[in-house]
């Protein structure tokens, strides 16, 4: 394995779609580990960090929601990118997925391309956060986008990639009435077909990990959101 290619970790109990996705991923220039069970997800994903992991959500032994939990949970792995991949079509299994902490969802049956889209757009956009060197400040809120630190005071909160992208687009346009579907294409970054609850799930963890956002984001009805200018009192 080159060890200068990203690397993919893809954790897909189905052989064939395991195959699948690390040939085109392969193709697009990644390095893929395929993993078959749940429980080997976290010691690899701490033994040799991965870029970005697709996490089936149907897994023997242990299912794709506890491994994002526990992937979430632990230091060394609660940042990495997930993309969830699942049979399941029902609205309320993607909110699930996405509220567990993946930053993306994907419905089977799936077009390998696709996957591929949009783990380069994910990708992207995480290391485009990460180029320039400054910050954003927003009352007692820090947002170091060279460092992918975010801290209220002293205090660091630990952000997932899209909840740390949004919180970024947020800070970034404060003031502006931004619609979900502005949303979904700047942060999320391609035609995203997931609906726009997504944006709406990710709102609303950013409001419950940062107390100060509960009434600085507001929602503008069957539209979208604002950041006001200037931190509640």
């Amino acid at each position: 394995m080159n060890a200068s290619l990203p690397r993919a970790l893809v954790v897909e109990d189905d052989p064939d779609i395991g195959a699948l996705l690390s040939l085109y991923l392969q193709k697009a220039g990644f390095a893929p580990t395929v993993l078959t069970s749940g429980r080997d997800v976290l010691a690899r994903a701490r033994q040799d960090t991965p870029q970005v992991i697709i996490l089936d959500l149907m897994l023997p032994g242990m299912d794709g929601i506890q491994v994002c939990r526990a992937l979430r949970a632990d230091p060394a792995t609660a940042l990495l990118p997930i993309i969830m991949l699942t049979a399941k079509a029902e609205e309320s299994d993607r909110i699930v997925g996405l509220e567990t902490g993946a930053d993306d969802y994907i419905t089977k049956p799936f077009s390998p391309n696709e996957v591929v889209a949009r783990v380069r757009a994910l990708l992207r956009r995480t290391q485009r956060a990460a180029a320039p060197d400054t910050r954003l400040v927003y009352g007692p809120l820090t947002v170091d986008i060279d460092r992918h630190i975010v801290q209220t005071g002293d205090d660091e909160v630990r952000l997932t990639a899209k909840e740390f992208l949004l919180l970024q687009y947020l800070m970034e346009h404060r003031g502006r009435v931004l619609s979900r579907d502005l949303l979904l294409s700047d942060v999320w970054g391609y035609s995203y077909t997931g609906g726009t609850r997504t944006v709406d799930v990710h709102i609303r963890r950013l409001r419950e990990k940062l107390p100060l956002l509960t009434d600085a984001i507001v929602t503008v009805k069957q539209f979208g959101y604002k950041l006001v200018d200037a931190p509640p009192v």
